[in-house]
């Protein structure tokens, strides 16, 4: 997963949780706008999400956090 992809994910988690809690879920859509502006980056995000570690739609941001943080 490249760097800004990271950086993205940690912040879109770390805001998610700030607002509504550590038990609050999403998904890889969550880290981006409704306009499809970068389908290299989104196809990326559901690759690492669906293809390397097969999440659920919906998981805990705090679980995506962790894993993007320890470099899963």
């Amino acid at each position: 997963m490249r760097d800004s992809l990271r950086r993205k994910v940690i912040e879109v988690c770390s805001r998610k949780i700030e607002q509504k809690g550590p038990d609050v879920g999403l998904s890889f859509y969550a880290f981006f706008a409704n306009k499809n502006e970068d389908p290299e980056l989104l196809m990326e995000a559901a690759h690492w999400w669906i293809a390397e570690h097969q999440l659920d739609h919906f998981e805990k941001a705090s679980k995506i956090k962790l894993m993007v943080e320890r470099g899963d």
